[in-house]
């Protein structure tokens, strides 16, 4: 199955191929200030299984990962790991919004305090164990 999706002006179009890896709600600090919000909720794919038409400019949030927006209205799309292996789609950038469903909640030690966590979903204190 193929979802496309992208930015709120339109010039940044994606389309992710298949199914996503994992689907996680994650509450670090660093994806708190990279996308401006209490937590990024986010598909992760193959880099392989996406494709990307427009323009976009990367920020390397830490030696990892960058994050991808579009140059043009901001939009933040993905957090696209540096090594060439996987990426995060921003949930919400899909134009099915509801074509995936979180199954976890990651760094929820670094969760705002406001933030209710009472969806029954499973909760880590940092990353995913081995």
């Amino acid at each position: 199955m193929i979802r496309e999706g992208g930015c709120l002006c339109g010039a940044v179009r994606f389309k992710a191929e298949g199914e996503p890896l994992n689907v996680r709600i994650c509450h670090c600090r660093i994806c708190q200030k990279a996308m401006g919000s209490p937590y990024f909720a986010r598909a992760q794919f193959d880099q392989r299984a996406l494709s990307v038409d427009g323009e976009t400019a990367r920020y390397a949030s830490s030696d990892n990962i960058d994050r991808v927006f579009c140059k043009r209205c901001g939009t933040r799309l993905f957090a696209w790991r540096r090594n060439g292996t996987l990426a995060g789609v921003a949930l919400a950038t899909f134009d099915d919004r509801n074509a995936f469903a979180p199954t976890e909640h990651i760094w929820v030690s670094e969760k705002l305090a406001w933030v209710k966590l009472d969806d029954g979903l499973v909760q880590y204190p940092g990353t995913i164990p081995a």
